[in-house]
């Protein structure tokens, strides 16, 4: 059963962010007036995600309104005082999935599931001698262990640990970590080195920090590192949903692989492959017809279906009111939607993220608000009913809103 979730983050010099730290849980939400910072920390979360998939300065470019008009990547630091920052660091510690597989579809096991990461960076000016174009520079990285029994303080939400801890968490390395940063006596610069998974240490191969185009957790994609492998996959797996109506209302074709999208796209071939994917176990089950008991509590509907067109190999989204009037997805307000877009993802069982989204209240009456808080509720892990499984995946929300009406529902 595939794990991930993101329990701390801390971040200085980056934005607004100084000094910053917060403990996240299964569900966590974050409320704030506007322009408080707190799509800073969704920044920062997605920041570190890019990395896994592009160069340094390619990832900071792509952080949002990172020199958007000038391309300056320096917009990213704290400016504070008169005076910008010239440093950045973040630190995040996660459980991921143990189970890896790399680019050659060759298995491995990582040999821990709670681990700690932290990089830094520097500005550098463009250099006419090196060529150097001005952007970050890598300073540290490190990719640590935490044993199970400095989760139990580790983790800050409440959770049952015979349970849900002892299904999560697990550690067999002893000594260093994966990931190491030190000073070269040669050089007097910083090295980083990977250690491998086997023995104590494993071997060092360190590289020069400053030359590096790539974190370590970006490059490595080999069995032969399975815990570093591990970290890139769960730090790859955090959304930041983005929502948009044209996306979600566009029909899928048939062959569209399912999955809910970060813009909230692929709603009809996400519900047709759980409708064909229904267990054959339990006749019951009809994930249409969950999905419409969900809807119903938001608006008058009767029924959620997929319009199939075999001939166009189209697949489309319709509701059906209580009236037997039908809606196409052009039809259908923008609230529907996006609630429709996490109804889905709340019923994909076998998927694991961590999912963030910024005022989920957007288009719902305030009425309503309850059924969007409980839905929220509902795709995230329970930690204190069961232990992880097909049932309860390990699933985290985290959620940004300035409405005075959503905080008020928290905790109810």
């Amino acid at each position: 059963m595939e794990a991930t979730m993101l329990t701390r983050l801390e971040v200085d010099g980056f934005k607004n962010m100084v000094n910053f730290s917060l403990d996240f849980g299964p569900y966590t939400c974050i409320a704030g007036p506007n322009g408080a910072g707190k799509s800073n920390i969704f920044d920062a979360i997605r920041f570190l995600s890019l990395l896994t998939d592009h160069t340094i300065n390619e990832a900071a470019l792509q952080t949002r309104n990172a020199g958007e008009e000038t391309g300056n990547i320096q917009d990213l630091f704290f400016f504070g005082a008169g005076e910008r920052s010239s440093r950045m660091r973040f630190l995040a510690e996660m459980i991921v999935d143990e189970k890896v597989r790399d680019d050659f579809g060759r298995e491995a096991k990582a040999s821990s599931s709670f681990l700690q990461y932290e990089i830094a960076f520097r500005y550098a000016d463009p250099s006419p001698t090196t060529g150097f174009l001005g952007g970050l520079l890598l300073e540290k990285e490190e990719l640590n262990y935490i044993t199970q029994q400095e989760a139990i303080h580790r983790l800050k939400f409440p959770n049952r640990k015979n349970k849900f801890l002892n299904s999560v968490v697990h550690n067999s390395r002893r000594g260093a970590g994966f990931i190491s940063t030190k000073q070269d006596p040669t050089t007097g610069q910083a090295a980083i080195s990977v250690h491998q998974d086997g023995g104590s240490r494993g071997r060092e191969r360190p590289s020069p920090a400053k030359m590096a185009a790539k974190t370590i957790i970006g490059t490595e994609n080999t069995s032969f590192t399975p815990t570093i492998l591990a970290a890139r996959n769960e730090m790859r797996s955090w959304r930041v949903l983005a929502l948009d109506p044209a996306a979600m209302r566009r029909p899928d074709h048939s062959t569209q692989p399912p999955g809910i999208a970060a813009n909230g796209a692929h709603i009809p071939a996400t519900l047709q492959h759980l409708a064909y994917a229904a267990p054959q176990d339990d006749p019951e089950y009809d994930v249409c017809g969950q999905m419409s008991r969900r809807l119903s509590e938001l608006a008058p509907v009767k029924g959620v279906s997929v319009d199939e067109d075999k001939q166009r190999q189209r697949l489309a989204l319709e509701i059906m009111e209580h009236s037997g009037l039908k809606l196409q997805a052009n039809s259908i307000s923008d609230g529907t939607l996006r609630f429709l877009a996490l109804a889905a993802l709340a019923e994909t069982v076998d998927e694991s993220a961590v999912i963030c989204m910024e005022e989920p209240e957007n288009g719902i009456h305030p009425a309503k608000l309850n059924a969007m808080n409980r839905l929220l509720h509902d795709i995230a892990v329970d930690p204190e009913e069961e232990a992880v499984a097909p049932d309860n995946p390990l699933r985290q929300v985290i959620v940004a809103t300035h409405s005075p009406y959503f905080v008020q529902l928290q905790d109810k």
